[in-house]
């Protein structure tokens, strides 16, 4: 008996028992798309109508086989999103899965479908056009938190709070500011996105398998109908290119970067130990022993979530670096990690936009942890070679003495009094004491993108104008 037929016992032992049969099962597992490529459906249907118009505009098709395609596909499509569709390993892809049931459908005209193309330049089609959607709905989710961060920015412009470096209190800023530093980092996210999207907006549809083809195909016309600038200008690179998934998926390991670096200070902000925000009940879990627990589990899934989609790149680049022109069936490899990257970069800026948008920050905490760690001695600094005409190193070095002094008295700078000031230096006066409380320190960082009230505010403004 043919082992591919059915005959368990032709089986090679070492595949073990999930499979049935002997290798054409297993070749049809690894070689079969279709349980997850499914999802390009839509733009695969999308893309075939737009080649049968032309089809039919170029005077390849007639105009009964063009309408019947077109009519056809809109009746498969309709099937696949009713959730009715049965879909056929044994066919593969969802390419020839649409094309066997429009052949079902309509008849003979469905085969005329596949003229002038090759199901190389139709799976780079569906793949461009859905990255290219998924830049756009990543551009979407961003600013929508965005706006969220902007919101907690206007909030907190005044309030105090303090400004690390290593990890340790370093100057004082305001919770506006904060906010304000990632409204920059997710804009330049959203550049990357467009930057990407715009470089991807060429066609490769009717560079067929990879020669293009003898039929008098109009790429131009297709290319307009689906959204392109312009078709590709080189059919060979039109197949074999995924450059445009790769430029994605660095943008969106970058982003989950930022979602990462946000989500670990709103894990550090809602411990008891900083008490900075409290995070909403929607956005927190409890402890299954612990009933005093409120776990900011949200913030932490984002956090990993940049393993998978960094994950993605490094497997997408790695499938295609060692490949010749122009398509190898390695590249079938290429859809499941923009997929799981997209849906996890989309799951978490909607995360991080419900728990930005609904967190609450405290004032006060923030106010008197701004207050601690000598957060004021960069001003003293500065106030020395402001007004007494120091040197900055000699004025750096007469402040650690100061530091030094007030953290053996237990205190902090403003606890020091002028005489123990002047035992340091004798020049020091009793204005000193106006730069070392915390908000006049972020009031007098005026310079351009610093942490004043007055420059957050005149960010946030300029925000919402470009945003509208």
């Amino acid at each position: 008996m043919d082992q591919g037929k059915g005959d368990k016992s032709g089986a090679n032992a070492m595949w073990g028992g999930r499979f049935a049969a002997g290798p054409s099962a297993i070749m049809e597992a690894i070689n079969a798309s279709i349980g997850y490529d499914r999802r390009l459906a839509r733009q695969d249907i999308e893309g075939s109508r737009a080649h049968a118009t032309m089809l039919g505009d170029t005077g390849i098709l007639g105009s009964k086989d063009v309408e019947a395609i077109r009519e056809g596909l809109l009746t498969v499509l309709s099937e696949i999103e009713g959730g009715e569709f049965e879909f056929s390993a044994a066919l593969e892809d969802i390419h020839m899965n649409v094309e066997a049931r429009l052949r079902a459908l309509i008849g003979e005209a469905g085969g005329r479908l596949h003229t002038g193309r090759s199901r190389n330049d139709q799976v780079a089609l569906d793949v461009r056009m859905f990255v290219r959607d998924q830049c756009d709905a990543a551009d979407q989710a961003l600013e929508a938190l965005i706006r969220a961060l902007l919101a907690q920015a206007e909030a907190g412009a005044d309030w105090v709070m303090p400004g690390f470096t290593h990890l340790q209190v370093a100057q004082p800023v305001t919770w506006g500011h904060h906010m304000m530093a990632y409204v920059e980092m997710f804009a330049r996210d959203r550049d990357r996105f467009a930057d990407a999207r715009r470089r991807m907006n060429l066609s490769p549809l009717g560079a067929a398998a990879l020669a293009g083809t003898s039929f008098p195909i109009d790429r131009h016309a297709t290319a307009a109908a689906l959204g392109f600038d312009g078709p590709m200008h080189n059919s060979l690179d039109a197949v074999a290119d995924r450059d445009f998934a790769l430029e994605y998926l660095s943008a969106a390991t970058i982003c989950a970067l930022h979602l990462s670096r946000l989500s670990e200070e709103l894990v550090l902000w809602s411990t008891a130990q900083f008490r900075f925000v409290a995070m909403p009940d929607a956005w927190s879990t409890g402890s299954s022993i612990m009933p005093q627990k409120r776990n900011p589990d949200a913030a932490e899934l984002i956090r990993a979530k940049i393993g998978r989609i960094m994950g993605a790149s490094v497997a997408l680049t790695t499938v295609m670096k060692g490949l010749p022109l122009t398509y190898g069936k390695d590249m079938q490899e290429d859809k499941e990690p923009i997929f799981d990257a997209s849906d996890s970069l989309m799951l978490s800026l909607a995360a991080m936009t419900g728990m930005v948008a609904e967190m609450s920050a405290n004032p006060e905490s923030l106010r008197a942890a701004a207050a601690t760690g000598f957060s004021t001695a960069t001003d003293l600094a500065d106030w020395l070679v402001r007004e007494l005409g120091l040197p900055f190193r000699e004025a750096h070095h007469v402040t650690g003495s100061l530091v030094a002094k007030a953290e053996a008295k237990g205190g902090d700078l403003p606890d020091l009094t002028l005489e123990e000031m002047q035992s340091v230096h004798q020049g020091i006066t009793a204005g000193v004491f106006d730069v070392l409380g915390v908000e006049n320190s972020v009031a007098s960082r005026t310079s351009y993108g610093g942490t004043a009230p007055s420059e957050v505010r005149r960010q946030i403004a300029r925000w919402r104008e470009v945003l509208g």
